[in-house]
């Protein structure tokens, strides 16, 4: 048996196989009891300066930046 055929079935049994459990363990893991803070917390990661504005130190980098080029 040439190396090609024994890769593709190996890829065609096994690692068919391992893909699958690593599908469903994600996907068993992603919707687990107690996980939904989780995801809540990390769904609102752009909303948590909402209220607050931007620091005015962008403006100051800014002008950093010009000067360290001149």
């Amino acid at each position: 048996m040439d190396t090609y055929s024994l890769l593709r079935e190996i890829a065609d049994s096994w690692v068919l196989l391992f893909l699958t459990a690593f599908f469903v363990g994600v996907v068993v893991w992603v919707f687990r009891p107690g996980s939904t803070s989780e995801h809540r917390d990390s769904a609102n990661i752009p909303f948590r300066h909402d209220k607050k504005p931007a620091s005015d130190d962008a403006e100051t980098d800014g002008a950093h930046c010009k000067e360290a080029r001149t």
